[in-house]
């Protein structure tokens, strides 16, 4: 049986950071890996960042709604199952249900096909405040995951006694009884994790994918340049009127090379890449639509 991992994140936790560390030390062990990418959204630009890895990478993307969403996961692990890995490792949407997850693995002939092994939680320590449904997508991550990995620790913005709590809080808020402490890490301790499993804690259960608050808003084709990246970026998060922007990400090209856009509220990273896609995606809770493009469009 093919053995499948889960690495779970909320938006801007730094899953796909985690993932490029992570897929490292399981290929130097000799795994034969493939990446599924799977993305509620209508474009997924991660698969760009991971391309580099020397895995094979598959992606599940958008979808007229959840059931459909699933029915398209299925068939790709139903066909990548035939392939010859040793491991396929899944990274979700931060707005992700881990429910979807094992519901899929547990169905026919899913079953007999896959193994889960390691479910991890990557969880941002820079965070200093989240909205009840985010800790509801939260919960659900944390009460599985056999480990909890705080990324960002490296930053002067990391406050991990914080982000613990907010995450204890998560828990008990959606009336999850699990105790974290001797299941959290950093990101650099990759041997006390490898072999953390998976776990199934019980909480209270929501129906909050298909209605909830947040969106993303696609911006393509607009050539734009890194001082307008970056006035963007500073307006959209510093400007309550936009509602509550969580994530900007994307590319862009300038003077022939492309760059990689990453922009949460704490930090904001554009490093060059070797291809890319002119696309600028934001993402958020509760957004005025409208005034967002109005501000896209007058750069």
């Amino acid at each position: 049986m093919v053995k499948i991992d889960l690495i779970t994140g909320f938006l801007g936790a730094g899953k796909t950071t985690f993932l490029k560390n992570y897929v490292k030390y399981l290929k130097d062990k000799g795994e034969n890996i493939c990446i599924l990418e799977n993305d509620y959204g209508a474009i997924n630009i991660d698969m760009m960042l991971i391309n580099n890895l020397g895995v094979d990478s598959e992606m599940v993307s958008g979808g007229a709604d959840l059931d459909c969403h699933k029915r398209r996961f299925k068939t790709k692990l139903i066909s990548m199952a035939m392939r010859g890995y040793s491991r396929v490792i899944v990274e979700p949407s931060g707005i992700y249900d881990t429910d979807e997850f094992f519901d899929t693995l547990y169905e026919e002939p899913i079953d007999s096909m896959y193994e889960i092994g390691n479910v991890i939680c990557v969880f941002d320590s820079t965070i200093n405040s989240i909205s009840d449904e985010s800790k509801y997508f939260i919960t659900s991550q944390a009460a599985v995951s056999g480990a909890i990995v705080l990324s960002k620790c490296d930053l002067e913005e990391s406050n991990k006694p914080l982000a613990i709590s907010i995450l204890k809080d998560s828990l008990k808020e959606n009336k999850c009884d699990r105790n974290i402490d001797n299941i959290i890490f950093e990101a650099k301790d990759i041997e006390k994790y490898i072999g953390c499993g998976y776990t199934n804690f019980p909480y209270q259960k929501k129906n909050i994918i298909d209605n909830n608050n947040y969106d993303s808003l696609y911006f393509m084709n607009k050539s734009f340049k890194k001082k307008e990246i970056l006035n963007i970026i500073n307006e959209l998060f510093n400007n309550d009127s936009y509602g509550h922007v969580i994530r900007i990400k994307g590319y862009f090209k300038e003077n022939d090379t492309w760059y990689n856009v990453n922009a949460f509220n704490l930090l904001t990273e554009i490093n060059p890449i070797s291809d890319g896609q002119d696309v600028i995606i934001v993402i958020g809770e509760n957004m005025n639509n409208d005034k967002i493009n109005e501000l896209i469009e007058r750069k």
